[in-house]
């Protein structure tokens, strides 16, 4: 029987004097990545959506874009962070601009008040419930919070209608 003391356990990694090389080489790393992604012509907030918010902060991207609230039903397409802002029957919806079937963007038809993707056809109603198509689910929801008149997106908090049931139903600010 051994009877020498336990050894001590090792140090967690925010004891570890390795920490901050560790932090710096992954901001480096994530800087380069969305560098790359910028250079295959990624959109500017696409490629930050793919990088760690330490990057995008770095980067002075906006991580939640605020829109004002929308008087009246009708649909916003903000291009450059990649958001549709919907108003209808008395809510407000963000929805990623991607179709979730294969991230093709998405149109909104007026005439039938519903969103189309222009590759497969899916259709969706304005609250991003599936319609018709290809598609097997409804449009990705972003979480949206009020801020007074405005509507802050957070565009790190998507939820998918068959992954995440609860997140996408209340993914939704009732007026």
């Amino acid at each position: 029987m051994d009877s020498s003391p336990p050894e001590p356990p090792p140090p967690s990694c925010a004891e570890c004097a390795l920490a901050p090389e560790r932090r710096r080489f992954l901001q480096e790393l994530g800087l380069v990545t969305a560098a790359v992604l910028l250079g295959l012509g990624v959109p500017r907030q696409r490629a930050l959506a793919m990088t760690p918010s330490l990057v995008r902060a770095r980067l002075g991207a906006n991580d939640n874009p605020t829109y004002p609230i929308p008087a009246a039903d009708g649909v916003q397409i903000d291009r450059d962070n990649q958001v549709i802002l919907v108003r209808w029957q008395g809510a407000i919806y963000a929805f990623n601009l991607s179709c979730p079937h294969q991230n093709t963007a998405l149109r909104w038809n007026a005439g039938d008040s519903q969103f189309q993707c222009p590759k497969h056809h899916s259709k969706y109603q304005p609250d991003g419930t599936f319609v018709s198509g290809r598609a097997t689910r409804g449009m990705d929801r972003f979480t949206i919070t009020r801020s007074g008149d405005n509507v802050v997106v957070d565009v790190d908090a998507m939820h998918k209608e068959d992954k995440d049931p609860t997140g996408w139903a209340a993914a939704t600010l009732k007026l």
